[in-house]
């Protein structure tokens, strides 16, 4: 891969200079940087109940969810906004404990974790309906289902999440 003119090419050399600089002048090496501003996490990203799960890009949840909106196999009176609207939140939280944008898998999962991939028994559906309703227009409600999934099973690999899949719905969708 390319490498931009500035860069240095090993860590103790100095940033070589820009073509365009008059002579003599210099780009001084950059110096260390701590967090000292009033805006700034020194103490690191907050993490607790109703705070969410920062990570890179992962509004982009939305657009895959929306994607695969069809997909969705809803129950009786279960609205697809509701429904989206926690998937999304749980491929979110997938995709940043991974550090990383979301992906394809964290909507898959999240829909498995949900029962949104596949035909459920009439009483789970019912009761996955009761939990999720409203979620798309109540942060808090839709925050208190994300959060009650522990971080060691948005971490399993689809296959390991597929042996599990009946005890953790059930306790997802406990009220």
């Amino acid at each position: 891969m390319p490498t931009d003119p500035y860069v240095p090419q090993r860590l103790e050399d100095e940033p070589r200079q820009l073509p365009n600089l008059a002579p003599g002048v210099v780009i001084p090496p950059a110096e260390s940087w701590r967090a000292q501003r009033p805006g700034d996490l020194a103490a690191g990203q907050p993490d607790g109940v109703l705070l969410g799960r920062p990570g890179p890009n992962i509004g982009y949840a939305l657009t895959l969810v929306n994607r695969w909106r069809d997909r969705f196999r809803l129950a009786p009176l279960e609205h697809e906004d509701d429904a989206a609207a926690v998937v999304a939140e749980i491929a979110m939280k997938r995709a940043a404990l991974f550090g990383r944008a979301p992906v394809a898998t964290d909507v898959e999962v999240a829909m498995d974790l949900l029962g949104y991939a596949d035909e459920l028994p009439p009483d789970v559906a019912q009761r996955r309906a009761h939990v999720v309703h409203g979620a798309g227009h109540d942060y808090y409600r839709r925050r208190a289902i994300v959060d009650r999934i522990p971080d060691d099973v948005l971490k399993l690999a689809p296959t390991q999440l597929a042996a599990r899949i009946g005890e953790i719905r059930n306790a997802l969708l406990d009220d």
